[in-house]
């Protein structure tokens, strides 16, 4: 009983640290929680090469080099609360049936080829990548996992019984993480952040509502089937850019040949 009331103060105590400043939500794992949890994920996809056919960066420079310039913009301009926390690092996953990216906790960014050629140009794809940043930077990947696994977890980690709870969480994530579906409130939250990472760049802000808009004249994809509908997102993408000036940015629909033709 002492064992069971020490973990419920330590529930408690965590639940109070772990609340970002200008939101409710409960998390109980820690920044580093985060961090590991994200290198546990890419370690299981970098060893699962059947499912992620990761390209190499060796071999495809110019495609790393594009992801790498438009993410280290979203960084520079976006204010992300832990820009500097988290490595970002960025996979590129070569399946041109997948219209999908993933952001995993930590910052581990992994990006279809799929997706990379159905759009239409650059601040399309800096909308995506931001809007999956946020999930990260919003930490809504660790959100939900405490909501799946928080009292369980919690106890296996203060009674010492699972040490190796975070690499286990990690492969179970791996199995399904293209396919992984954030609550609406997350998903409409990803959508408003990515507007406003992009806001300060030369990007214009609504590169994402341009997915949505592409998308929305086509059967939605499985991933997309549980999440707001892609209408009532580009209505909300429209307000917050509205709502913070309604600046337009660039698009880059001209050079964006050039990151298609340095894929495979």
């Amino acid at each position: 009983m002492k064992k069971l009331s020490f973990a419920l103060l330590i529930i408690i105590a965590l639940s109070a640290c772990s609340k970002k400043n200008d939101d409710t939500t409960i998390n109980i794992f820690s920044i580093n929680d985060d961090i590991e949890l994200g290198n546990q994920l890419k370690a299981e996809i970098e060893n699962n090469p059947s499912t992620y056919p990761l390209l190499n960066e060796n071999a495809y420079p110019e495609a790393y080099y594009h992801l790498n310039r438009i993410r280290d913009s979203i960084l520079n301009y976006g204010e992300l609360k832990y820009a500097d926390r988290f490595d970002w690092h960025i996979d590129i996953i070569q399946n041109d049936s997948v219209l999908n990216a993933f952001c995993a906790p930590g910052g581990y960014i992994c990006v279809y080829t799929g997706i990379m050629k159905y759009l239409d140009n650059e601040a399309q794809l800096a909308g995506v990548m931001g809007h999956e940043m946020a999930h990260a930077d919003r930490r809504h990947s660790t959100d939900q996992l405490t909501k799946a696994y928080g009292l369980q977890l919690l106890l296996s980690i203060v009674l010492g019984n699972n040490p190796n709870q975070l690499a286990e969480i990690a492969a179970s994530l791996a199995a399904g993480v293209a396919t992984l579906a954030f609550s609406r409130d997350a998903e409409y939250e990803a959508d408003e952040y990515s507007v406003k990472y992009l806001y300060g760049s030369s990007y214009d802000a609504r590169g994402v509502a341009g997915f949505f808009e592409k998308i929305g004249q086509a059967p939605v994809p499985e991933f997309l089937s549980t999440h707001p509908s892609p209408d009532n997102r580009v209505e909300e993408i429209n307000a917050w850019w509205t709502s913070l000036g309604g600046k337009e940015g660039n698009w880059y629909e001209a050079g964006y040949s050039n990151i298609i033709n340095s894929l495979p």
